[in-house]
């Protein structure tokens, strides 16, 4: 059996202490890896419905083979996996911001760490993901590539941000760069804690067409009630930008 708890790695960051931590829980009988970044949680592999519907969603939109994927959040490893579940995934991207974070894949601390790293079409980048999509964009080795579908699951929604300077981020201005990170008719797909929320799919329509908000709910044994999460999705006009 595994031990009650056990702190697995705690580490400083210049966005606040990080800690991996593992826990078993009698009641599910099973091992629960949670992350915080000080006192925030950020994930917890019990709940992963939505991470891996972030994933599924956005590829069920895209025709073809050959796919190029970048997503902004690694956490525990759910989205990336659930997009290499998908053999038509000729590469990803995954940019994290932590050091720690890639670190304890690279190392086997958590569950999924060695699927994507032993996986040649993923790569784990460390960077700002906001920064970037202001930027050359999410791969460091091709400034201004552009992808078939980015994945992002950072901040807890658009609304509540992990850190306060990247609001533009979510606004038409921010949105409007992001979507020049995409291929034309690519994808773009967001993980969100909190309900739909209309002004941002006002926001997205501005930028993208065929705009959803889809719920996504799933058992949460420890409240014993159903919880959900909200992914938004959106599709670049077929004449955005140049293919890249």
């Amino acid at each position: 059996m595994s031990r009650a708890f056990e702190e697995l790695d705690w580490q400083p960051t210049p966005a606040g202490e990080v800690s991996l931590r593992r826990r078993h829980d009698p009641r599910l009988e099973v091992d629960v890896f949670e992350v915080k970044l000080g006192e925030e949680y950020l994930m917890s592999s019990l709940f992963t419905a939505a991470e891996i519907a972030l994933a599924r969603l956005a590829l069920d939109r895209l025709p073809g083979s050959g796919l190029s994927v970048a997503v902004g959040g690694l956490g525990l490893g759910y989205t990336a996996r659930a997009v290499l579940e998908d053999d038509r995934v000729a590469e990803l991207v995954v940019v994290d911001a932590l050091a720690p974070v890639i670190e304890w894949h690279r190392r086997g601390l958590v569950p999924l760490g060695e699927t994507l790293t032993t996986d040649p079409r993923c790569r784990l980048v460390q960077g700002d993901f906001f920064a970037m999509a202001a930027g050359d964009g999410f791969d460091p080795t091709v400034p201004g590539r552009r992808f078939d579908a980015v994945l992002v699951d950072i901040d807890h929604s658009p609304r509540h941000l992990l850190a306060g300077d990247r609001a533009g981020y979510y606004e038409v201005a921010g949105t409007r760069r992001l979507a020049g990170h995409l291929r034309p008719g690519g994808v773009y797909a967001l993980w969100s804690n909190d309900p739909p929320d209309p002004d941002h799919l006002e926001v997205l329509s501005e930028v993208f067409v065929d705009v959803a908000a889809e719920v996504v709910s799933f058992p949460n044994p420890l409240q014993q009630r159903t919880a959900s999460n909200t992914v938004y999705l959106a599709t670049a006009a077929p004449d955005v930008g140049v293919t890249g």
